[in-house]
């Protein structure tokens, strides 16, 4: 298995991945997809829409096997989060 290398600086890396998104996917995507992961080639713009991280990446490496790819949740600030859900406590 080759180990693909980052080509951009992280900043370079969400710059073009964000502008890409905004420009060329997110109106093809984002009516009946919310919550989704969209996967995007920051190179060529090919993207790949699905349930999960892991489905997305592996159906875009299939048609981009070099890709660099930056992931985005469709109707989201980030792709994940981190810590607690919730910090009020049920009664």
């Amino acid at each position: 298995m080759t180990l693909r290398q980052p080509r951009y600086s992280k900043e370079e890396f969400a710059r073009r991945g964000n502008e890409i998104y905004e420009t060329q996917v997110r109106q093809q995507v984002e009516e009946g997809n919310y919550g989704k992961i969209v996967a995007i080639d920051i190179e060529t713009g090919a993207f790949e829409v699905a349930d999960e991280l892991l489905a997305a990446s592996k159906h875009l490496l299939a048609r981009s096997p070099d890709a660099q790819t930056w992931f985005v949740r469709i109707g989201h600030p980030a792709v994940d989060r981190f810590g607690a859900r919730s910090l009020r406590t049920t009664r």
